[in-house]
């Protein structure tokens, strides 16, 4: 029992010590989970993160039915790995090896990144890398400081100092590079819980019949207590 004791105390001592150690504060993204911001996320995410970034646990075949997605529009817009399959987990362009090779460390896979770390983390660690010629990739993160990933959204988020100095501008304003990063984000949080959707979709329909349910047992109850009184 004091062996345990001592084990639950040292992990809450760990846990203690890394909230303290993380000052910089976590975000909440800017954006709704709804079908239309998880499209764009999945958009941006194809575009500039599953090149080295994978998603194996969402197959194409599901976007079609969840998101509304054509086929077409999969393969144009989603399907850039060669030979890619409907049936098939998203997966990077880019082999293990090369990106060991490359950034010291394979990419991790991205499924349940939201459910392990939460959508703030996830929109914080994105808007926090800065520029830092020290770093083998020429980048470094606040939030996540030593990071192996560079800032793939240089080009549109542009370049800053660690102090937040801007060195070069991006393609977008800072407002719609948090729109960006929130619509990833969001995206994130489908892949880690894809039937998220249909829960919100059936909702309202789950607490319209419990009301109903509660409205038809009180007036039961009532005329129970009639015929006992």
């Amino acid at each position: 029992m004091i062996a345990r004791l001592s084990v639950l105390f040292l992990a809450l001592a760990v846990v203690a010590a890394h909230a303290a150690a993380q000052t910089t504060p976590l975000l909440s993204p800017p954006a709704a989970f709804d079908r239309a911001t998880i499209r764009r996320g999945a958009q941006w995410f194809a575009q500039y993160c599953l090149s080295c970034h994978s998603v194996k646990w969402i197959r194409y075949d599901r976007l079609t039915r969840d998101l509304g997605f054509s086929k077409d529009a999969v393969r144009q817009e989603l399907m850039f790995p060669g030979g890619a399959h409907f049936a098939q987990g998203m997966v990077p362009t880019l082999s293990a090896r090369d990106a060991a090779a490359w950034f010291g460390v394979a990419p991790p896979d991205l499924t349940l990144e939201a459910r392990l770390r939460g959508g703030a983390w996830i929109y914080t660690y994105l808007r926090s890398f800065y520029f830092d010629p020290t770093r083998p990739s020429g980048w470094n993160n606040h939030l996540f400081p030593d990071a192996a990933m560079p800032n793939v959204l240089a080009p549109i988020s542009g370049i800053r100092d660690a102090k937040g100095r801007l060195i070069q501008r991006g393609r977008l304003t800072p407002r719609q590079v948090n729109q960006v990063i929130g619509a990833i984000t969001v995206w994130l949080e489908y892949t880690s819980d894809p039937s998220k959707l249909e829960r919100e979709r059936l909702g309202p329909y789950v607490i319209g019949f419990a009301l109903l349910l509660s409205v038809v047992a009180y007036l039961m109850k009532r005329a129970y207590w009639r015929e006992v009184s």
